[in-house]
């Protein structure tokens, strides 16, 4: 066993690959990489040297040492984005490829016998596989590409590179895989699209210390829960004194409604009404 490498990974997948017939899936595998290649040559990437793992509606891809993070978010990303939504204008809805990208960096064994052996490889894939990201890439119907990075890849690319990353046009998202013991933080961008709209499905709320708000515009931390209106006590209040039950109203005594009336009401000491 070779010993493990600290790689860049990318996962993608395409959206209602499922949905197609025979043909139309034939026909999205074809594209897809045609798509992926070109935009890789047009920021200098070479996807030869890529070590990737196919499946039918996407791949995962463990890219060289040398490869700039900064230019796989920054360059490469918004580049197939732009790609796609070129391919997708002139094609019927389905026939059109719509991807979900996740980027991570981790551990990862190059020798496995059926894959790449490591904890950053599943990360990467849940992270690609979230409810969050195909909810925000369907609400973007003219959308190319949902992106998801760790929170190590936003913290350390994108927040130090704000200039190419634009942090804050990134979402904070829970991805949650329940059935998989999976939960973890993530950042989500759907590329070229104003998110600063759209709440995240589950409305995850920023913990402290998080380099970006990622709240709706204009939410403010009061108002995020409605409190529980305080109960109604039983009986009479005059001031700071309460009386409760056949005594509430006494020989002599006046109670002044909450509507505002004077009741007015005098009893006999036997609590007869005269």
């Amino acid at each position: 066993m070779r010993h493990p490498e600290r790689r860049l990974l990318i996962s993608v997948d395409m959206e209602r690959y499922s949905r197609r017939s025979n043909l139309q899936q034939y026909e999205a595998q074809q594209n897809f990489h045609t798509l992926l290649q070109a935009a890789a040559t047009d920021v200098g990437l070479d996807r030869v040297t890529w070590a990737t793992q196919q499946a039918g509606d996407g791949e995962l891809a463990i890219l060289p040492r040398d490869v700039p993070e900064s230019r796989v978010i920054g360059r490469f990303v918004p580049e197939l984005n732009r790609r796609l939504r070129a391919f997708n204008s002139s094609r019927t809805p389905a026939a059109r490829i719509r991807l979900r990208v996740a980027v991570h960096q981790g551990l990862v064994h190059l020798d496995g016998a059926n894959g790449f052996p490591g904890h950053a490889v599943v990360h990467v894939c849940r992270l690609c596989d979230a409810k969050p990201v195909r909810q925000a890439l369907a609400a973007f119907p003219d959308a190319g590409v949902a992106l998801v990075v760790s929170t190590e890849m936003y913290r350390d690319v994108v927040c130090e590179y704000p200039e190419e990353m634009r942090p804050e046009r990134f979402r904070r998202i829970e991805v949650e895989h329940p059935e998989k013991e999976f939960r973890e933080p993530a950042w989500l961008y759907v590329v070229d699209e104003d998110m600063s709209a759209w709440p995240p499905p589950e409305g995850p709320a920023p913990t402290d210390g998080d380099p970006v708000d990622a709240r709706p515009a204009g939410q403010s931390d009061t108002g995020r829960r409605a409190r529980p209106a305080p109960a109604v006590e039983p009986g009479i209040r005059t001031g700071d004194i309460r009386v409760r039950g056949q005594n509430a109203i006494g020989a002599g005594a006046m109670a002044i409604g909450e509507i505002g009336r004077d009741l007015n009401l005098r009893a006999d000491r036997d609590g007869r009404d005269r």
